[in-house]
């Protein structure tokens, strides 16, 4: 198999994961897999990252910022329900 030929997987820096129940719900963002910060919305990780040194030019950068249990527009728990 050549190098172009194997898929690609990215390390981000940032990792934002999943919302956590609070008043107001947030999220935790790691740095280089340290915990950097909480955040309850896109603004927060920005900054986190900004204090990081990091610039985030676009927020659906695999390479750049991974989103766990959500995307950059999920900042409220998921009810989970009977179907």
């Amino acid at each position: 198999m050549t190098e172009s030929a194997s898929p690609h997987i990215s390390t981000p820096r940032i990792t934002v994961l999943a919302v956590q129940p609070g008043d107001p719900p947030f999220r935790i963002v790691e740095i280089d897999r340290e915990v950097a910060s909480a955040a309850t919305s896109v603004t927060d990780v920005l900054v986190a990252a900004a204090s990081a040194g990091i610039t985030v030019h676009d927020l659906d950068d695999p390479d750049v910022i991974r989103w766990v249990g959500g995307d950059k527009f999920t900042w409220r728990p998921r009810h989970k329900g009977r179907w």
